[in-house]
């Protein structure tokens, strides 16, 4: 299985599809043909999940003008071969139904799941369309569904594996800082510093509302850790002499271990420590005494 995937590599199916992506202001390609509108259908894999409504609503005057210059491109739908999905062009499909056309252009190219998702992938981070979440997800799945290793990943999309595993570090963190990272409120920068923190989603909440640099927050982090760590070696408060001199007296009375926990009001509490049942035995006739032990 892994040599099969290792022999794929980019593919000769996957290049030539990424040379069918609208680059900069290189002419439109020829569509295979106009298709209903209502026959097309996202990828549910596509790793871009937030769609800007001020964008798509300029993109569908400029196709209401102009029409769909760019021809999205789709494969047969796996669940259902009577539609077609899209492997690159959601963005424009959302526009073209905005502007209310009934048909579009597209181009029709037939691959496995792995090989849409990497050009849904790398299309995107070409455009920068890809929250950092949404990228860390991408890639997330390329790791656990289709087998791809974070060397494979760095070629594919042209990063590095420390960017790779990065990205994909965020993932690991609370379900509401991701909420925050999606949304845009919290930077990549400052999700990262958030990463194994133990209370993450109460410092997101100190760093937006405080406005903290990636810096800030990181001292922010790390600030919270030591004085955790200060607070969990930080020994007990020493009782006051009349309480140790009961433990002592009542200790040596029950020849046992006693210890006595008063708090300011005057409520406390007394624990007893025995070594074994005869002498929980012995601590039951002292304080019942003549009355049977359940054993």
């Amino acid at each position: 299985m892994a040599d099969k995937t290792e022999r794929r590599g980019l593919g000769r199916g996957l290049s030539a599809l990424m040379a069918d992506l609208p680059q900069g202001d290189a002419p439109p390609r020829a569509p295979d043909r106009d298709v209903p509108i209502a026959t097309v259908r996202p990828n549910p894999d596509q790793p871009r999940r937030h769609f800007d409504d001020g964008d798509l609503s300029d993109l569908a005057a400029s196709i209401r003008t102009r029409g769909v210059l760019q021809p999205i491109i789709v494969r047969t739908d796996p669940a259902d071969g009577a539609y077609l999905q899209i492997i690159a062009g959601e963005r424009r499909w959302r526009a073209a139904q905005m502007a209310g056309l009934h048909e579009i252009p597209v181009l029709v190219r037939e691959m496995d799941d792995a090989a849409v998702l990497e050009v849904a992938i790398v299309e995107n981070i070409q455009r920068s369309d890809l929250n950092p979440l949404e990228e860390a997800v991408g890639y997330r799945t390329l790791l656990d569904r289709y087998g791809h290793t974070q060397e494979r990943l760095g070629d594919l999309v042209g990063r590095s594996r420390s960017h790779i595993a990065n990205a994909l570090r965020l993932t690991t963190l609370p379900d509401d800082v991701q909420a925050h990272l999606r949304s845009g409120a919290l930077t990549a920068g400052h999700a990262r510093a958030l990463v194994g923190a133990d209370n993450a989603g109460d410092l997101a909440k100190r760093i937006i509302s405080g406005g903290l640099s990636v810096r800030e927050t990181e001292r922010l982090v790390k600030s919270d850790a030591e004085g955790k760590r200060v607070s969990a070696r930080r020994p007990a408060p020493e009782k006051d002499a009349d309480t140790a001199a009961l433990e002592r007296d009542l200790g040596a009375a029950l020849r046992m271990r006693v210890s006595i926990d008063a708090k300011p009001g005057g409520e406390g509490r007394v624990t007893i420590t025995y070594k074994d049942l005869d002498a929980l035995d012995d601590l039951c006739q002292l304080l019942a005494p003549g009355r049977p032990v359940q054993s």
